[in-house]
């Protein structure tokens, strides 16, 4: 018999039982590790359990499984029973899971028992379901499984979906089994079965014999030079079939095995730390796209560096990146040995490798542009054949793999002859014996002398697993998607086509993937020329940054500029806090260095603050009377405050038939703002910009305005890594931070006004000084930090979501989490809010659901359930929490978890409700002619939809009060802010996606004013005093002039 996966590592233990077989590092705790004699012994016991547990005759045994440092043993147990494994990943979709698990056959699956509860949730309405064993010490569960009969009608009589999917595969199967059979011919034995998408229709099945993947493994080891001394990193899921290379090619070398959770790989940082600082890690298999997500600075500094640890870059998986940019990856110096591996599911796994020369001397097979596929590896045939199958010498064709021995099942096939060669629907450039890549068959999109890996799309678009099934129709939002995900796609798009094609991050999240499709393929070069622009620095310092100032006249003087404020910070170190969403917070803060002190009390360091005065108060809720900014000493001056009435302000017609509501009051924006930076003559308001501030990337995060008696400071972070301080007035940038990752997350300033707090995409809450740009702390949670820190108003905690399901309590002054909470359903891409009153903490997940948290301890208190993610952040009244989901509700709960109201748009909404409190007439007619003095203040809630339109409603029943349309989709949050100034007693500002930023009379939805910037808008925009501040995808923050026109 030929060898097998097991007996090679058997061998290699044999000879190195000392020596560490495999090791898994989270990064933050010790290392566990098994050495290749505990590793042997292992495998040898779970197999006896399994043979006694489970059929000898069993042809595959499911693998349900994150990470692990058992994966090698769980893994290696199967092939020894002998069956071939088939891994199922945790986090596809279920149908997607079950598909698999009926098309092999499956009966029995070994379970990580950490997802034992996970998997039974899931699949308990469609397997009957029994547990075999549970070994503690493997952390592993045996379960066998028979798939239930599902009645073909739901509970009303009518056909569900799901099992519309699932009849269909019942009916196919009748036609086709793709049960596992015992081998290729001969009787070979199966090593394993993945699951790949085809370009239409169900997942291929491929069944690869230990026959078919030995000749790899024992090809690359020897190309690689392997040694005892090496340690390889589990960089591929086990659905993607380098994870057996990888696996295997240490395992048989005698060299060490490096595992990470899944959460580490999402963290470039981190993984680079893990990876090259803590465990010198040799060998890395990676795609490119793995590769550009260090960012230039980690892979010059850490993975490429002169001095790295790396012997071993093996590049595949996708278009090998071209050698200027693979220049820029490497420090002088560096002596790492780089390849470029290509190969298909079908044939698994790798076909050809080229063995990229050092020196990067040119000649006639190399250039900046293209690399060779290489040579083939043992056992491999290759041919290249045009559309009639005439095998092609010189010029283009589809690549076609196969071999004597390596072949491989596919789908329904029980036999296949030896020397079967396998289309691949890759296209390539035959020049001179070489192999140049070019793209997929049939599936290769040009733009610009670029093109666009359609299969990477597909894999991509839903953040699903390498093989999975992306349907035409498949909505991004409602499959799993989230921004996160968007933006990588965005980013391996733009890098593939070597250009930003407009409105393509809008359609990857508001389309279908024949939307994104259909974008690429007929969109064109932006034709928006920018500023010279600053290169993206990977460094930590603080330092200016460029400023960019419009220098035209302002039709409003200086000395008359009037601010919105909540009342007054005279006689106090007060200062007030303006966000997105009408976020208005106004903290007198009196103290001196006695009364702010550290003490130490039972050993931990607590902070005694004397606290004068605190208020908070959404800006729906402080769009005050305005008070007037004093220009000599730039100190805010009390006005009254006058809380605004709904009842009188807001128009629609009464006696419509329900439903029409829609009809009534919805002011239609005409879009005529196709001049950059100027405004629509007619209006009866201007917007001018007054500067503008160069970041170096997109800029998504909204503003945060820290007022304060002597200047007011505008913090705003970027896609370059960038936190910025700028002066509102002048433009001026007090300093810049270079953090770890990209900045989606808008700032929050601390209950002393001393310390600013934003979140980054390597999982780090950050906490500067306000005045310096220092680090103060920085706060490491599991993953992306999307969410946008909120501070409590009476402890002064700051919480904050991740993308690794939890929300935080974080005190800043002594440097520790009070608290955290685990949302159970997703994660935590909103923003939180607290509430005083009732005093409650509110956080929303992309799970759909709602938690109502107790703001001291995190204790859940309620929750309210949805079937699709929350992608806008909550907003508070005293009455209500409102919140937008993506299947377009606007919805309003008590405090208490009843659903009040829900007001449907047509399109999702990303927007957070801003709840406004309306201003009252000085008298109204009732319904009889009288005038009645009597109605109370009351809100409003305002907000966004993708359907271009932004909505007034009813905070009491959802009743549409207005609604403006704008000529984009509003991704943004609205800001209400008091418009007495211009004579108007309260004004909206939103920006919608196309660039334009819009400002509305707050009672009728009327248009104002309006200004086109050159780029678009997901920041949200926010005001104080006559001026708006609102982040732009071209790479700059804007403040724009309010003015009477």
């Amino acid at each position: 018999m030929s060898q097998r996966l097991h007996d090679l590592v058997h061998e290699a233990a044999r000879v190195h039982g000392d020596k560490i077989a495999a090791v898994f590092d989270t990064g933050d705790a010790a290392r566990t590790c098994l050495t290749y004699e505990e590793l042997v012994a292992f495998v040898n016991e779970l197999v006896k359990k399994l043979s006694v547990s489970a059929a000898k005759d069993e042809r595959a045994v499911g693998v349900f499984c994150h990470a692990d440092l058992f994966l090698p043993v769980w893994i290696i147990s199967v092939l020894q029973l002998p069956a071939a494994y088939v891994p199922l990943d945790p986090v596809s979709p279920p149908l997607l899971t079950l598909r698999i698990m009926e098309r092999c056959n499956l009966r029995f699956c070994l379970i990580q028992s950490s997802l034992l509860n996970q998997f039974q949730s899931v699949f308990s309405g469609l397997l009957s379901m029994d547990v075999c064993a549970t070994w503690s010490t493997y952390n592993l569960t045996l379960i066998k499984m028979q798939r239930k009969l599902i009645s073909s009608e739901g509970s009303d009589g009518t056909q569900t979906v799901e099992d519309q999917i699932l009849q269909n595969e019942q009916e196919a199967k009748q036609h086709h089994s793709a049960s596992v059979p015992i081998g290729t011919h001969q009787g070979e034995q199966l090593a394993y079965v993945l699951h790949t998408s085809g370009t239409t229709g169900l997942p291929k099945i491929v069944k690869v014999p230990h026959k078919c993947i030995v000749p790899n493994i024992i090809h690359l080891r020897s190309l690689f030079k392997m040694t005892t001394e090496d340690v390889v990193f589990l960089a591929s899921p086990l659905t993607f079939d380098p994870s057996v290379v990888e696996m295997f090619l240490a395992l048989t070398s005698g060299a060490c095995l490096l595992m990470v959770p899944s959460a580490v790989k999402r963290m470039p940082g981190r993984l680079a730390r893990v990876l090259f600082k803590q465990n010198s890690t040799t060998v890395l298999q990676a795609t490119p796209t793995l590769m550009r997500r260090f960012g230039i600075q980690i892979l010059q500094e850490e993975v490429l560096s002169a001095g790295s640890s790396l012997r071993v870059l093996a590049l595949g998986g996708e278009a090998f990146p071209s050698l200027p940019l693979l220049r820029s990856w490497r420090q002088d110096g560096n002596k790492t040995c780089i390849y470029n591996l290509y190969g298909t599911t079908e044939v698994s796994c790798w076909a050809c490798c080229y063995d990229l020369p050092n020196s990067h001397r040119p000649s006639d097979y190399i250039t900046d542009a293209s690399v060779p596929l290489g040579e083939p590896l043992m056992d491999t045939a290759i041919e290249v054949r045009d559309n009639e199958g005439h095998l092609v010498t010189e010029g283009e064709g589809q690549i076609f793999i196969g071999g004597q021995e390596r072949v491989c099942l596919l789908d329904n096939e029980r036999f296949t002859a030896k020397g079967t060669m396998r289309a691949t629907g890759d296209w390539v450039l035959v020049r001179d014996s070489h192999l140049y890549y070019l793209g997929r068959k049939d599936n290769l999109i040009k733009r610009h002398g670029q093109r666009v890996h359609i299969d990477a799309l597909q894999q991509e678009c839903l953040g699903l697993a390498d093989d999975a099934v992306v349907a035409e129709d498949a909505h991004f939002m409602l499959s799993g998607g989230d921004s996160l995900q968007a933006l990588r796609l965005f980013d391996y798009i733009t890098v593939t086509m070597g250009t930003a094609s407009p409105g393509l991050l809008e359609v990857l999240l508001d389309g279908s993937f024949s939307d994104v499709l259909k974008h690429l393929t007929t969109t064109t070069r932006c034709n928006i020329t920018q500023s010279a622009k600053r290169p993206h620095e990977d460094s930590g310092s603080v330092g200016p940054s460029k400023r960019y100032h419009i220098e035209e006249a302002s039709s409003v003087i200086a000395e008359n500029v009037i601010a919105p404020v909540v009342s007054s910070l005279k006689g106090t170190m007060g200062f007030v806090v303006v966000r997105r969403a009408g976020q208005v917070l106004e903290w007198d803060y009196s103290q001196s260095r006695e009364e702010s002190r550290q003490t130490e009390t039972n050993g931990n360091k607590n902070r005694t603050i004397n606290e004068k005065h605190l208020r908070t108060e959404s800006s729906s809720s402080s769009v005050s009377k305005a008070s007037e900014a004093d220009q000599n000493n730039s100190s805010v001056r009390a006005k009254d405050v006058y809380p605004l009435k709904q009842a009188d302000i807001f128009h629609v017609n009464r006696d419509s038939p329900p439903g029409e509501e829609h009809n009534h009051h919805a002011y239609q924006g005409n879009g005529d703002t196709s001049q950059s930076g100027t405004t629509v003559d007619g209006q009866p308001l201007s917007l001018k910009v007054l500067w503008s501030s160069d970041t170096g990337r997109c800029v998504d995060a909204s503003p945060v305005l820290l007022v304060r008696p002597d200047r007011t400071t505008v913090f705003i972070g970027s896609h370059s890594h960038r936190l910025q301080a700028l002066d509102l007035t002048s433009g001026e940038v007090f300093w810049e931070r270079v953090l770890g990752d990209r900045l989606e997350s808008s700032a929050a300033v601390s209950k002393c006004g001393t310390l600013v707090a934003v979140g980054s995409y390597d999982g780090q809450v950050y906490f500067l000084h306000v005045d310096s740009g220092e680090t103060w702390w920085a706060f490491e949670t599991g993953d992306a930090v999307k969410s946008s820190p909120t501070v409590d108003p009476q402890t002064g905690l700051f919480v904050i979501g991740s993308h690794d399901g939890h929300v935080y309590a974080l005190e800043s002054l002594t440097k520790r989490c009070v608290w955290k909470h685990h949302c159970e359903n997703g994660a935590v891409f909103s923003s939180p809010i607290a509430h005083s009153s009732p005093r409650q903490l509110y956080a929303a997940t992309l799970g759909g659901q709602l938690h109502c948290l107790c703001p001291d301890s995190g204790k859940l208190l309620w929750k309210y359930s949805s079937d699709v993610p929350f992608f806008s952040s909550p907003s508070c009244s005293d009455s209500c929490v409102c919140i937008g989901s993506v299947n377009g509700d606007i919805s309003a709960l008590s405090h208490d978890g009843r659903v009040l109201w829900h007001f449907r748009t047509a399109g999702p909404v990303f927007s957070s409700p801003c709840l406004a409190r309306v201003p009252p007439t000085t008298t109204r007619k009732t319904g009889c002619g009288a005038y009645d003095h009597s109605e109370s203040p009351s809100q409003a809630v305002v907000c966004g939809s993708h359907d271009c339109f932004v909505y007034g409603l009813n905070i009491f029943d959802g009743s549409l009060l207005w609604r403006f349309q704008t000529t984009g989709k509003v991704y943004s949050s609205p800001f209400v802010f008091d418009g007495t100034t211009w004579d108007i007693r309260t004004l909206v500002v939103v920006a919608s996606t196309d660039g334009t930023v819009w400002v509305l009379d707050g009672e009728q939805g009327t248009l104002k004013a309006s200004l086109s910037l050159p780029g678009q808008l997901f920041s949200s925009p926010v005001v104080w005093g006559n001026k708006i501040v609102v982040g732009c995808r071209n790479d700059y923050v804007y403040c724009l002039e309010l003015s009477d026109n």
